[in-house]
Formats: C-alpha cells, structure tokens, sequence
C-alpha cells in the first residue's frame, strides 16, 4: 500500500545524547535529500553532510544514510538524518524536514506502514514495542523472537492445519459421491483435528508464558490491619517502599511496586487494610483495595498469626472471583506458631516472617511457579490480546469436534472458517483499522 505523504519523527529517546537521529519516509524522500545533500544519495552509504535551513545557514552537520525503496524497514524511501544529540538541533532539524516536504510522524506510523506494505505482520510489529519497553533481559530477548518471527510461524502453521482440514471437509460436503472422499466416516478428520487441538494447546502455553514475560503478573497482598503487608512489601522489593508502623490503618491508599523474578516481571499492590472504616479517606482506600483484589492474577492473604483467621477473612474469600487463586501467608510466625487454616478458596499456605526475612525465598520461588513461568530458548512475547484471539479460535475448533461427533459436515467447515478468521487477526491477515489504529497508537512516535 503506497503512501502519498511522507512522514518525519525524531527516532532517539528526548533529552541530551552523543547522537540523535531523525527519520524520513514517504515518496518526497528524493527530494528532500537532494535540497539537504545537493545531489542524489548512494543508497546504503553513510554521507557526511551539511544539514542548512532554509537561509542556508548551518543547523548541524552529521550523516545522510538513504534506504531506497523497498529495502527499508517501511517498505518506502527512507532517510536517516544522525546529528549531536541535543533537543534544540533535533527539533530544528524535524522542522526543516517538514519546511521540505514531511510532516510529523504519529505514533507508530512507521511500524504501522512497514505492516501495510507487508515487511512484517502484526504480531512482528507488536514485538517491536515490546522490545522496545523490555523490564528484563528475558523479555527484551522473548520480544526478539517474536519480532523475528517465531510467533508468527506458530500461528501460521495452525493456519495451515486449519486450512487444510477445511479443505478436505468441503470436499467431502461438494463430492459425496465420489469413492476417494468418504464423508467424515474414515477417521481422516478425527487424526486431523487432534493434531490441530495438540499444536492449539502447545501454543496457548508458550503464548502465556510470552504474556507473563512481557506483560508480568499482578499480585495483591491483602487482609487486616497491621497483619505485615507493608513489611512484605519492603522484603519483596528490598526497600522502604512503604511506611510501617505499628498503628493499624497506616497505609490509605493503593502502593504500586515492580520487582524482577527471574526475568518475569511481577507487579505487586499492597492495599489499604481491610476492616470497617473510620473515615472517608480510609473508607475510600478500602473500596479500592477490594477492586484490585478483584483484578489479581494471585492474592496473597496476609494474616497475623498472634491475631489469628476471623470472620474478615473467611469474607474476603467467599467473596472473591472464582477465577482469582489464593495464597494464605501465615506472617509474623517468629512471634507465634503458624496458623491452621482451612477453606475452599486457599489454594496453598506459606510460613514467614516478613520482619525477620524468614521465608521470603520460599514465597519468591512460589510467585515464580505457581504462573507457571518457565524462561526457554524458545520464548518469544505475546499480549493479551493474542492469547484472547488464540482462545476463540480454540473455541471454534472445539466446535468443530463437537460438529463432527454430530455428524454435521456443514458446521464443521463453519466452525474451521471461523477459528481461521480468529487465528488471521494474530497476524493482521484479518483486522478491523480501529484496531490497527489502538495497536500502533500505542508505540513511539519514530517506530
């Protein structure tokens, strides 16, 4: 897809550096590098040139490096301008490509146009936001993978899966009476779907762990008042994150750290105390600790082992999503014997003392696992997004299996065709612009 504008943006990071860059891309390129250079540019050679404004004066000198068309990342003319570093030159700069024939670049509108003239899909040109934000070195390495490709061979293979089942069913639906095409009765279709749900549930896992690498995971210390979680939050990361004290009610509001496990970023939220308020301000922190409560990936139920497990407890957790997983922390147990404690909703009990230290390797190891996160050569990133679309498709090939048992040749080509359209919104091969213009909205301006 040609653009008819051509497009600027600072590509370096704001503030002061040894080398800042500009980058242009569109079908004025040419001609903006010949108003700069003088003269036409060799493609793929670093020229050292006079960047002049409009009165001819000097503005920064630098390198011209021009990537003719369609051997550049956005599949157009692209230039690089690399000068000094500084704001003042950069925006100079910019504002003379533009006086020349750009205009300023919208967020990932490089990224964007690199996806419509099909120099990588979109799950690629997601990696390369996700690259670009890495917290850890196991995500910035996940990102790579997905940005050369291995996510989206996955998803083209069950494509290719999808597809050719497809095709044989609608074959047994257009030629019944053939001999060589035996209506869904010769266990063709049966092998085939189960190597099709095989390689769905291989990369639904993979896919999750990608999300865990890159996204992290959202983990909520709650209970009463005074029972340890602003401690543990202080042992978790390993700072005065927040205020401790021995007057209950301390922490009002909502506290927001992020912590490495591993390469696996974990958020983790400790919440105002549960209890009946004494005021507004304490009221209004309690409602919001419950609505994070509500949006964990994992709760950790503090609860102090001298004050022992009450009625707020066993409340907190009838009232807790299904979907949401517990971990009773018995703390303070330097101070008294760990708590006995039973109900449905705990899915595991540790033993600390988040003043002492006792136990916060244990409690570490168990975030780790208990998301199931494994860092492997093989990982690449993934978004929620990705897993959402994996999961329809998921659903459509279960209906499929459904249909066949059925004996129901029609929907189970209906169900086939649609977990193929689920799949093809993974790569971009079926996608809605609204959507395109939220994904790339999010990236930097200059990718």
């Amino acid at each position: 897809m040609a653009a008819v504008d051509t497009i600027a943006a600072i590509a370096t990071p704001p503030g002061q550096g040894g080398v800042g860059i500009i980058r242009i891309s569109g079908p004025q390129v040419p001609q903006i590098i010949e108003a700069l250079l003088g003269k036409a540019a060799k493609p793929r050679f670093a020229h050292y040139a006079n960047f002049n404004n409009a009165d001819a004066e000097l503005i920064d000198q630098g390198l011209l490096i021009y990537f003719p068309a369609p051997h550049s990342f956005t599949g157009e003319h692209v230039v690089e301008l690399q000068g000094h570093g500084g704001p003042v030159v950069m925006r100079l700069l910019l504002a003379r490509a533009c006086e020349l024939g750009a205009r300023p670049a919208k967020p990932g509108e490089f990224s964007e146009r690199a996806f419509l003239n099909d120099k990588l899909d979109l799950a690629q040109a997601e990696a390369i936001a996700d690259l670009i934000s890495s917290g850890s070195e196991q995500a910035a390495k996940a990102a790579m993978q997905s940005l050369q490709g291995a996510f989206s061979k996955r998803v083209h293979h069950l494509v290719e899966l999808v597809t050719q089942l497809r095709m044989y069913v609608e074959a047994a639906i257009d030629f019944p009476d053939e001999e060589d095409v035996d209506f869904l009765g010769d266990g063709e279709v049966l092998r085939q779907l189960s190597e099709i749900q095989f390689y769905f549930e291989t990369t639904l896992d993979a896919a999750e762990q990608g999300r865990l690498m890159q996204e992290g995971m959202t983990v909520v210390l709650a209970g009463r008042p005074n029972v340890g979680k602003s401690s543990l939050l202080n042992a978790l990361t390993g700072e005065e994150t927040a205020i401790v004290t021995d007057i209950a009610g301390t922490t009002r509001d909502v506290l927001r750290e992020q912590i490495n496990l591993d390469g696996m970023p974990l958020h983790i939220v400790d919440t105002a105390g549960l209890r009946e308020a004494t005021d507004v301000v304490e009221a209004e922190g309690i409602r919001r600790a419950r609505t994070e409560i509500e949006r964990a990936d994992r709760v950790l139920l503090l609860v102090d082992s001298e004050q022992g497990f009450a009625e707020q407890e066993t409340q907190l957790l009838d009232a807790l999503p299904s979907n949401v997983p517990v971990t009773l922390v018995n703390n303070k147990t330097d101070l008294a014997p760990p708590l006995e404690v039973s109900h449905t909703r705990i899915n595991q009990r540790l033993d600390i003392s988040a003043k002492r230290g006792n136990g916060i390797a244990e409690l570490r190891e168990h975030l780790i696992s208990s998301m199931g996160f494994e860092a492997t050569a093989g990982s690449f990133s993934a978004r929620q997004r990705h897993l959402d679309a994996l999961d329809e498709a998921w659903q459509y090939v279960q209906g499929a299996s459904e249909q066949l048992m059925a004996g129901a040749g029609e929907l189970v080509a209906e169900e086939l065709r649609l977990a193929q359209q689920s799949l093809g919104e993974i790569t971009g091969k079926v996608t809605a612009d609204d959507l395109l213009g939220k994904i790339f909205s999010t990236f930097c301006i200059g990718k």
